[in-house]
């Protein structure tokens, strides 16, 4: 059963979160806020936690998964280059609603590039999300937190319990925005390539790119 942490968003201690950040440097999985919908997250170097990631959400293997970072720092952990282009579009829209596709580092797992050698990445927009990442010292998982093919959920309430119970921590930051997610563009060719259309329009990226 998992255990479940209620925080305010506006008014937390970032202390609340040590033992979630604890838990995913061990292994565990851990339900979290994000801007718009709740994310499952785990250590992203540990490989048997990535794996269970895939078992939770019931989710195919060749599909990838996106990290989260706290901060553009650690994309050095994840990623074999930054281009310029992908410099403007972190420094106009991180932290926020832009998933930017790096090419990954050898070292990433397979299981979250599912062998494209590229990883998506993002900068966490909540608070809570960017403290708890914070508190782990390297990226998590930034998956919805939902059965592979289902919608996402931005509250914990209207999570199926099988779900809740099968991860080991839950931080419940209350009724989250929902909405559409995030613009997925790939970086690693020239010119960048919108993948997915979300929050942030295609021509409000060309604009920058372009500025």
């Amino acid at each position: 059963m998992s255990k479940v942490i209620k925080l305010d968003p506006k008014h937390f201690d970032p202390d609340d979160l040590n033992e979630a950040a604890r838990g995913i440097r061990e292994g565990k999985s851990v339900i979290f806020p994000t801007s718009g919908l709740y994310g499952l997250g785990v250590d992203a170097a540990n490989k048997k936690a990535v794996e269970r990631i895939f078992q939770i959400k019931k989710r195919a293997s060749e599909k990838p998964i996106l990290l989260l970072i706290s901060s553009s720092e650690e994309l050095a952990q994840i990623v074999a280059a930054i281009p310029a282009t992908a410099q403007n579009l972190m420094g106009r829209f991180w932290p926020g609603n832009l998933t930017v596709i790096f090419p990954a580092r050898k070292s990433v797992l397979k299981q979250l590039t599912a062998g494209t050698g590229k990883i998506g990445v993002r900068q966490a927009a909540h608070p809570i999300a960017r403290a708890m990442i914070k508190k782990v010292g390297r990226p998590i998982t930034g998956t919805s937190a939902n059965f592979s093919g289902s919608p996402g959920y931005g509250s914990v309430d209207a999570m199926p319990l099988e779900f809740a119970a099968a991860v080991d921590w839950v931080i419940d930051a209350g009724p989250l925005t929902g909405g559409m997610e995030s613009t997925v563009v790939d970086v690693t060719v020239n010119p960048p390539n919108v993948l997915r259309e979300g929050r942030i329009s295609t021509t409000i990226l060309q604009a920058t790119l372009t500025a």
